[in-house]
């Protein structure tokens, strides 16, 4: 790739459409640069080679300079959606935090991907629709042209509407929904957002304004589940509108059924009342327009990318927001004390590549090897209080990457070969983490360590440690265990 070629600058890099923007502009011949809180966060993805990686964060003004430097088209993709009632604010204050960046560094473009919302008042919008909307204008506003893309349902393989729409569909033959399934949506392929964001780059320099894009087909939320059913090849699903359930409601249903949790459930229903239909395609005069991808056409390749366990990105990519994000500490004197930890070993019968080939292939499908009992109820528990549960699942069925989610928890350390850790991503009274080792220890021996640690937040985080305590020997020794059991029969099932 050329010195002279732009130099993009990607923001939520980590997240579902940043993740997809980043190899396909580096396809279409830009230099990139990703802009990250956590570096840590790329460095296993395949493209992380190709690209500058900056630490900066668009809530902290301070960071962005640097990220800024020499940078000629600059990609806004990300947003406060499930930090609590105050998201509103935080988006605010971090576009315009960005836009001052961009303006001060000379910045040519900017490229927000915004929601597509109805005409009208903006204060009838969600709070959600209200605040990508009000993003827009302050880019907009910044002194450096914006183009601002308006999207809806974006449907693709691990995107959180298509998830939303897929489990909904799959798991209940027959629904009672809000109204608002009657409601008309124009959604968009996911290939079709990257290509308008891959050229947006390259507008004219006096564009400034928002552009709606959608894709060929016009549906109601309800025609979308029955044509998703057709094209899984599920029986007809009978869906029965009634008019009591309000938003809130809406969303504890989706949080149960789906693995989108509450948090993110309630903006995305609560955006699903309005209708959202494109009212221009004025984009088309910029951009050469091909057609779009239809609905359909549109599922079958997403379904098609998670049956062949090959989802890029998923929604829950980005690191779920409330979530603690502390790395497991190493100070003592931080720790001294206060960091509870659980700790087991086992001999195993088997080489260090036959026990690291269970430890990454751990939960989703394969389950956490012991006592799946009390693993489902603490998802049920922590889905009836808002948190993300057990249904997240994998991006891939056997390899991980850092900062992947695996079922409540993410990927913090991958040494492969050598070291998982796993944090917490659960609703808990402190912060926890799950570390496996393998050490290899001769000719077709290895040791598994694993060590549970939790550092409590004041008196509950003590007493639920204490509480939690005495599961630990079935829980955790069980899985100590059943790892290295089931390494010594999977190595006795190899071939010779």
């Amino acid at each position: 790739m050329s010195t002279d070629s732009p130099l993009c600058l990607v923001t939520g890099a980590t997240g579902y459409i940043g993740g997809r923007l980043v190899p396909a502009l580096l396809e279409a011949g830009y230099r990139v640069r990703a802009a990250v809180r956590d570096p840590a966060r790329v460095r296993d993805q395949p493209w992380a080679p190709d690209v500058e990686v900056v630490k900066a964060d668009v809530t902290d003004p301070g960071s962005l300079p640097a990220a800024f430097e020499g940078v000629a088209v600059a990609y806004y993709l990300v947003h406060a959606l499930g930090t609590g009632s105050g998201f509103e604010q935080v988006d605010r204050a971090a576009a315009e935090a960005f836009g001052s960046a961009a303006r001060a560094a000379g910045t040519g473009r900017l490229v927000y991907l915004g929601g597509l919302t109805p005409a009208g008042d903006d204060n009838e919008l969600s709070p959600h629709l209200r605040s990508r909307a009000e993003v827009g204008r302050i880019l907009r506003a910044s002194g450096v042209p914006t183009a601002e893309l308006r999207a809806a349902i974006i449907i693709g393989s691990g995107s959180a509407s298509f998830e939303m729409l897929r489990y909904l569909t799959e798991r209940l033959p027959v629904m009672i929904t809000p109204r608002w399934v009657n409601n008309r949506v124009q959604p968009i392929a996911v290939r079709d957002v990257l290509r308008y964001l891959v050229r947006s780059a390259n507008l004219p320099g006096d564009v400034n304004r928002s552009f709606d894009i959608g894709g060929p087909d016009v549906l109601t939320y309800k025609e979308m589940m029955l044509r998703y059913a057709a094209v899984a090849g599920l029986p007809r699903r009978r869906i029965l509108p009634v008019p009591v359930l309000s938003p809130s409601l809406s969303s504890h249903w989706v949080g149960l059924v789906t693995p989108v949790p509450r948090s993110i459930a309630r903006p995305l229903v609560e955006s699903l009342r309005h209708e959202v239909v494109c009212r221009e395609h004025d984009i088309a005069r910029y951009i050469p327009d091909a057609a779009g991808l239809p609905f359909e056409e549109a599922v079958r390749l997403a379904l098609t990318h998670v049956r062949n366990a090959d989802v890029v990105t998923r929604w829950s990519s980005a690191v779920t927001t409330g979530a603690p994000s502390d790395p497991l500490p190493s100070d003592p004197d931080w720790s001294g004390g206060s960091l509870l930890e659980d700790q087991r070993q086992v001999e195993v019968n088997a080489d260090a590549d036959a026990l690291w080939e269970v430890i990454e292939g751990i939960g989703g499908e394969n389950g956490w090897y012991s006592f799946p009992l009390a693993w489902a109820a603490r998802g049920w528990m922590d889905r009836l209080v808002g948190g993300v549960g057990l249904r997240r699942g994998r991006r891939d069925p056997r390899r991980l990457r850092v900062g992947d989610s695996l079922d409540f928890w993410r990927v913090e350390e991958l040494e492969r070969g050598r070291l998982l850790r796993l944090r917490a991503e659960m609703r808990l009274p402190g912060l926890a983490w799950l570390e496996m080792t393998v050490t290899p220890v001769g000719k077709g021996r290895s040791v598994y360590r694993q060590r549970g640690l939790f550092y409590p937040r004041g008196l509950l985080g003590h007493a639920y440690w204490w509480t939690v305590s005495p599961f630990h020997a079935i829980v955790f020794g069980g899985m100590a265990r059943n790892i290295a059991a089931e390494a010594e029969k999977s190595l006795s099932r190899s071939p010779t």
